[in-house]
């Protein structure tokens, strides 16, 4: 099952994709895992004798409270997702349990993908200074891939600011499977240019 549409996804469209959709396309054990340090991921054989493919990118945006209460907003608004061929709703709360579409256009075609938020974390130190927001969001039965994916902003105790993007997937379905070396070109675009999103934000 594959959600396409010819012209950008409505919101009723995204809502009729939601009530198609069923649970979680993964294994219920690997729910919540990118809550770990990208290093325990990698080193998880499990994880990767099941076909996942892990995906990560962390890049400093800046320093200083400000900057990181800015990347902060930024992910709450889903900032890291506006694009003209990306997109989700901004007005999809950060609260686990929630369900939501990722929108994309591939070639001719828009790819309307369910998931569901199954982690949100925020730390603050304030004696140290350091901080972090993030958030985790798991495929559901739709969507191109299997797996999970996580944004987080952190501040760190030089006062220095990182986004960070950490996956781990492995096709979902028959269309991926064809596609799937695009699917992770893609993966790695959207690091990149959700990056610059980010950086536009706090940069304002």
């Amino acid at each position: 099952m594959a959600f396409l549409r010819w012209n950008r996804p409505s919101p009723q469209e995204q809502k009729a994709c939601l009530e198609k959709t069923g649970g979680f396309n993964y294994d219920p054990k690997y729910k919540g895992i990118t809550s770990k340090a990208v290093s325990q991921l990698k080193e998880d054989k499990e994880l990767s004798e099941d076909g996942f493919f892990i995906n990560h990118a962390r890049i400093l945006i800046g320093s200083g409270t400000d900057t990181y209460e800015k990347g902060k907003v930024a992910l709450k608004n889903w900032r890291h997702f506006s694009f003209d061929w990306a997109f989700v709703d901004p007005a999809t709360p950060i609260q686990r349990g929630v369900k939501f579409c990722v929108c994309a256009k591939n070639f001719l075609l828009w790819t309307v993908m369910p998931l569901e938020i199954v982690s949100v974390d925020e730390k603050k130190n304030d004696k140290k200074a350091i901080a972090s927001f993030g958030f985790a969001s798991g495929t559901l039965h739709g969507h191109l891939l299997a797996g999970e994916e996580r944004f987080s902003i952190e501040l760190d105790e030089n006062d220095q600011v990182w986004y960070e993007v950490l996956s781990f997937s492995k096709p979902g379905n028959f269309l991926s499977v064809l596609g799937y070396p695009y699917v992770l070109s893609m993966q790695k675009r959207f690091s990149h240019l959700s990056t610059n999103a980010v950086l536009k934000h706090v940069s304002a």
